[in-house]
C-alpha cells in the first residue's frame, strides 16, 4: 500500500470519527453520564478519596464468595451486550448479542471485520 493511499484512508476515518463524536456530543445520555463523572470526581476529591477507595467502598467482597454466589446463581453465563451498528454507507442499522448475524456477516465479508467494528453506534448491557 503507498504512503498516499495509507494517507487517504486515515484521513477518512478521521473525518467518520469526527463525525460520530459530534452525534455523540448531542446525545442526552452522554451529556448525563458526563455530568454524574464531574460530580463524582468532584465529591471524591472533596473527601480525599480514590478510584480504589470507592470501589472498595461499593464492593467489598471483590473476590469473594459474595461474588462467585452472585454468578454462580443465575444458573449460565451472563448476558452479552447488545451492539448497534450503523453502516454510514446505507444508513441501515443491526443490533446484536453475538456475531452470528446474517446481516453483520455479510457486512464483514464485504467491508472487514475492523472496519465494520468502527460502525459500533453504541453498546448497552
Amino acid at each position: 500500500m503507498s504512503l498516499l493511499s495509507d494517507y487517504v484512508k486515515k484521513e477518512q476515518l478521521l473525518k467518520q470519527l469526527e463525525e460520530e463524536l459530534k452525534r455523540m456530543e448531542g446525545d442526552q445520555r452522554l451529556k448525563s453520564e458526563l455530568e454524574f463523572k464531574e460530580k463524582l470526581e468532584a465529591l471524591m476529591a472533596e473527601y480525599g478519596k480514590t478510584t480504589r477507595d470507592v470501589i472498595e467502598l461499593l464492593s467489598p467482597a471483590e473476590g469473594s464468595q459474595a461474588s462467585t454466589a452472585q454468578t454462580g446463581s443465575t444458573g449460565g453465563r451472563r448476558k452479552r451486550k447488545l451492539k448497534i451498528y450503523k453502516n454510514p454507507k446505507t444508513g441501515e442499522v443491526v443490533e446484536t448479542r453475538g456475531g452470528n448475524h446474517k446481516t453483520l456477516k455479510a457486512w464483514k465479508d464485504e467491508h472487514g471485520g475492523d472496519t465494520v467494528e468502527s460502525w459500533v453506534v453504541r453498546t448497552e448491557d
